[in-house]
């Protein structure tokens, strides 16, 4: 499904944050979102959500996602978000169930086949061994995997993922990247992220999009966005960049 933004504006206790933000995720492809710190990017994924007040319009293959009750939206959305309060003494594969309570009838219980997908999810994320263990007992990378489970666990055909690596070690980022990109690729996911690391984001993005004082500065390929020029406009950063063996872009900072 695709997802469009169309003249976004959101502003926090008065304070504008995104102005007249375009951009489009066509169906199946993955977007990144990336920008400066305070950019507005998380807010952005939060406006597609519903969790703060947004001008403009949103809409998921023709549908507001603003406008559905909450557990339609949550079979349309899946979200991950940066920082998440996870409830103290829940286990991992109950945290993780919680992504299928889209599906479960009022007052009704998870099926087996509920808990056959959270099985599966948490195996493909090397979190198995985590099930009955207790979500305040993890580190910062593996709460982050948690996170990533229960929405995974919701399948829905949009991700919307904020940070996802997060606290992550190289391999885990890798590892985490690889997932996504092959679930977006077997089950047609759409997938929008925001993400800090820029080379990381040009090797997995089929598009970048620049967000810089809460506008769209640049938006394109991530060899047309990633360019030294604008690296340097927007994060203040001297970096040169060069071609990978993939015909993506790598950065390297400049003392």
């Amino acid at each position: 499904m695709s997802v469009e933004f169309s003249g976004v504006d959101v502003a926090l206790d008065g304070r504008p944050v995104l102005h007249d933000v375009a951009m489009t995720a066509p169906s199946g492809s993955w977007t990144a979102v990336i920008g400066p710190n305070g950019a507005g990017k998380s807010t952005l994924l939060r406006a597609a959500l519903g969790l703060v007040r947004s001008g403009g319009t949103v809409t998921v293959d023709g549908a507001d996602p603003r406008r559905l009750r909450p557990r339609d939206r949550a079979r349309l959305l899946a979200y991950a978000p940066q920082s998440p309060q996870l409830p103290e003494g829940m286990t991992v594969f109950d945290y993780a169930l919680l992504g299928r309570s889209p599906y479960v009838a009022y007052l009704g219980r998870e099926s087996a086949d509920d808990r056959r997908i959270v099985h599966a999810v948490l195996a493909r994320l090397g979190l198995e061994g985590f099930a009955e263990r207790d979500v305040d007992h993890l580190s910062g990378g593996e709460r982050q995997r948690v996170v990533l489970a229960r929405a995974l666990a919701q399948e829905a055909p949009v991700l919307l993922l904020d940070e996802p690596t997060t606290a992550l070690d190289i391999g885990h980022q890798q590892q985490v990247m690889d997932l996504v990109d092959r679930l977006r690729r077997d089950d047609g996911l759409t997938v929008i992220t925001t993400i800090h690391d820029l080379t990381l984001a040009a090797q997995y993005a089929d598009r970048l999009v620049l967000l810089s004082g809460g506008r769209v500065a640049a938006a394109g390929t991530p060899a047309q966005v990633l360019t030294a020029d604008l690296i340097a406009a927007h994060f203040g950063a001297r970096v040169h960049v060069e071609t990978g063996p993939d015909g993506r872009p790598v950065l390297g900072l400049l003392r």
